[in-house]
C-alpha cells in the first residue's frame, strides 16, 4: 500500500470537515445519511451502468487496485533479468528451463518460457508487445469506470438537491424549519462535486499511473528477453537496462545465481 492514496484522502476529508466546523457549522449537518446513500451508491450505480457486465464486475478490483496498489520493484526485476542472462550466456538458453519457475513476474516468466521454445526473435517481440497493448486496452477502460463517476458524481449531487428542494416545498407552512431545511438540501451538492474531486478522479489518476508504470516495466522486461536471446554480454544488458529505469531505482544483487 502507498501511504500517498489513503493518507491524501484522510487529509482532504479532514480539511472539509474541519472547513464546515471552523466555519461555525456542525459536523452532523453534513453528514446526513440521505445525500451520502445517493451520491456514492448512486454514482457507482450509473458509473457501472455505462460497461459491461464484466466491467461492473471488475469495478472492485479497480478501486481496490487504486487504494492499495503498488508497483513492483523494477529494479528487482532488472536484476532477475541480469542473472538469467549470465546464465544463460554460461550454459546456453535451455538452461534457464528450471530456473524461471522461481521467477514471481509472470510476463517475465512466460516471455523466457517462449524465447526458450526457440521462437524467432521478431515474433517473439510481437507477441509480447500485442500482450503490453492489450493491457494498456484493458488499463483505459478500467480506469474510465473511475473518470466516470467522477463526471457523474457532481450531477447526481444536484439530482440529490433538487429531491430534497421539493420536499421542502411541500412543507412551506414550518417557516423556523425552512432554514436548516434548505440547508440540509444542499449537502447533496457538496459530497457530489466532493466526491468527484476528492474520490473518483483522484483515483483515476492513481490507477493510470500505476497502469503505466507497469507497462513501462513491461517494456523493459521485453528488451531483456530479447538480450537474452540474442546472447548478449550480461554486463551490456545491465548497462541497457539500468539506463531505462526511473532515476534512484536501485538493482540488487547481480551477481550470477
Amino acid at each position: 500500500m502507498d501511504f500517498a492514496t489513503i493518507g491524501g484522502l484522510i487529509v482532504a476529508i479532514a480539511a472539509i470537515l474541519w472547513t464546515q466546523n471552523h466555519e461555525g457549522g456542525s459536523l452532523g449537518s453534513i453528514l446526513l445519511p440521505g445525500p451520502l446513500v445517493l451520491v456514492f451508491i448512486g454514482t457507482l450505480g450509473v458509473g457501472l451502468m455505462g460497461g459491461t457486465l464484466k466491467d461492473g464486475i471488475g469495478a472492485v478490483n479497480v478501486i481496490k487496485k487504486a487504494f492499495l496498489g503498488k508497483p513492483k520493484n523494477a529494479g528487482e526485476t532488472v536484476g532477475t533479468i541480469v542473472k538469467m542472462a549470465e546464465r544463460a550466456r554460461r550454459e546456453g538458453l535451455l538452461a534457464l528451463e528450471d530456473a524461471i519457475k522461481e521467477v514471481d513476474d509472470e510476463f517475465l516468466r512466460d516471455g523466457l518460457q517462449t524465447a526458450i521454445d526457440g521462437t524467432d526473435p521478431d515474433e517473439l517481440y510481437e507477441i509480447l508487445t500485442a500482450q503490453i497493448q492489450a493491457k494498456k486496452a484493458a488499463d483505459k477502460q478500467a480506469a474510465k469506470i473511475l473518470g466516470d463517476m467522477g463526471g457523474y458524481g457532481p450531477t447526481i449531487g444536484i439530482v440529490g438537491t433538487v429531491i430534497s428542494l421539493v420536499v421542502v416545498l411541500e412543507n412551506l407552512t414550518d417557516a423556523a424549519a425552512l432554514g436548516p431545511k434548505i440547508a440540509g438540501a444542499f449537502v447533496a451538492t457538496l459530497w457530489g462535486v466532493a466526491s468527484a474531486n476528492v474520490l473518483w478522479l483522484p483515483l483515476q489518476s492513481r490507477y493510470m499511473r500505476l497502469a503505466n508504470i507497469e507497462a513501462a516495466q513491461m517494456e523493459l522486461v521485453v528488451e531483456g528477453i530479447l538480450a537474452i536471446q540474442a546472447g548478449s554480454n550480461p554486463r551490456s544488458v545491465a548497462k541497457k537496462l539500468e539506463s531505462l529505469l526511473p532515476p534512484g531505482t536501485a538493482v540488487p544483487d547481480k551477481k550470477a545465481a
